[in-house]
């Protein structure tokens, strides 16, 4: 198993579909929540195989380190810091990642 790179210290924790972490999905979606307790940090994170059925499961869903993610898609260090609320869904364009609102519709800037 590789080592996870701690691009962020103390970064905290984060829930991520099991697809994601089993290299079986793509990150999609990326949505910050309020936090649960102290070591939540809110990110919660989906695959773009994931159904609403598949998720309706709490076991396919994992609590794991922030940067145990950022390892599999690193543009996702770019997003760290934004705000509860934030539904994001990553776009794959001409070998580039766009982030784009999933509320608007528009690209953000990074």
């Amino acid at each position: 198993m590789c080592e996870v790179i701690q691009f962020i210290k103390n970064a905290g924790g984060c829930v991520v579909s099991r697809n994601i972490l089993l290299g079986k999905g793509k990150l999609k979606w990326c949505i910050r929540e309020k936090p649960v307790n102290e070591v939540d940090n809110g990110w919660r994170f989906l695959s773009d195989i994931d159904t609403d059925e598949y998720l309706s499961k709490a076991d396919n869903m994992s609590i794991c380190d922030f940067n145990s993610v950022a390892n599999i898609e690193p543009a996702i260090l770019s997003i760290y810091d934004f705000e509860i609320g934030t539904d994001i869904e990553i776009i794959r364009e001409n070998g580039k990642i766009v982030f784009r609102d999933s509320k608007t519709g528009e690209k953000i800037m990074l």
